[in-house]
């Protein structure tokens, strides 16, 4: 028997969440089983433990889609009992059962060895949003981002990409510009390495020129909507924005097509789900060599099983702060 969160869904179509004793033969088909150690939060769990957003293709449903742990049994030669292992994307937590629970069995080639120096409650401190944080700084750098070139803007940057990519950038030698809507967050963003705070309304407005003044080095954007726009119009010549995400609107509002044909902008698509193996491996390798790990300590908040409801909720209305750690035994 082990613990879980499990998700179940009425006749009314109205879901519920709480914590239950499952036998483990209830686990998924996949090669190899894990005894998980952590887990995270990410706006998708917020879905999938509430209304489920379309994600959830039936019930009762065990969501979390990262996790990290030890295998406890592997019908694949790659692993063995007793490695460390870390999963984000594939779906899991969303189409398959994920890591809210003390076990999870998934498909071998969706994990990844955990490398040297990370923990697995420092790996779930990072996450799919550490992970897609990674993933966009590489992005940046293999477009000619270089410390250096100028001020570099993080969006959304008190939410996990953004506090991650914040802090990431920093240690590189960046000088990071961190946008933000919550000015309460201005002392958590500095310890992380921010060089200056910059309000989100004036990024916020819709304009119709054609080009702005040449700003910004690269941006790390999780908003979409209109700021992406206004942004697009900012960067300097031959630069590029990784876009993340789309909490502002998955319009570009006020895009045109200046910025692209005449300033050589690059727009990059960062997708972490399906991500292939060896892009995986190069980012965890990044993450472990170039993230510092003093600045994720300051990011965690803890949490236990019977606390995701309540976060979930949270997190889909905007009001978690940094990276919440699941500890699935506690």
């Amino acid at each position: 028997m082990f613990k879980a969160l499990v998700v179940e869904k009425d006749e009314d179509g109205k879901t519920r969440a709480g914590v239950q004793e499952l036998d483990e033969s209830r686990l998924p088909q996949g090669e190899v089983t894990v005894a998980v150690e952590y887990s995270t939060l990410n706006y998708k769990d917020g879905l999938c433990i509430g209304p489920g957003g379309g994600l959830v293709r039936s019930y009762p449903h065990v969501p979390g889609i990262d996790f990290a742990g030890v295998v406890e049994d592997s019908a694949d030669p790659r692993y063995a009992p007793g490695d460390r292992v870390v999963l984000t994307g594939w779906r899991v937590g969303e189409s398959h059962w994920g890591g809210y629970a003390q076990k999870a069995r998934v498909a071998a080639d969706w994990l990844v060895p955990l490398p040297e120096g990370l923990t697995t409650r420092a790996a779930m401190a990072v996450g799919t949003a550490g992970f897609t944080a990674m993933l966009a700084v590489m992005a940046l750098e293999d477009h000619g981002l270089k410390p250096g070139d100028g001020p570099v803007l993080v969006t959304g940057a008190a939410g996990g990409v953004g506090s991650v990519a914040t802090a990431i950038l920093a240690k590189l030698g960046h000088e990071v510009v961190a946008v933000t809507g919550r000015p309460e967050t201005e002392s958590y963003l500095r310890d992380l390495g921010a060089a200056r705070i910059l309000p989100r309304e004036e990024l916020a407005e819709v304009t119709k020129k054609p080009l702005e003044s040449e700003t910004w080095a690269g941006c790390v954007d999780s908003v979409a909507g209109a700021m992406l726009g206004r942004i697009l119009k900012q960067m300097k010549y031959r630069t590029s924005v990784a876009a993340v995400g789309l909490a502002g609107g998955a319009v570009i509002e006020g895009a045109l097509i200046t910025p692209f044909i005449l300033r050589g902008v690059n727009l990059l698509g960062i997708d972490s789900v399906l991500r292939p193996q060896q892009d995986r491996l190069r980012a965890w390798n990044r993450i472990s060599a170039d993230l510092p790990l003093d600045k994720l300590e300051g990011m965690i908040r803890p949490a236990v099983l019977a606390d995701l409801p309540g976060l979930g909720a949270d997190i889909l209305k905007g009001r978690v702060q940094g990276r919440i750690v699941v500890d699935v035994n506690a």
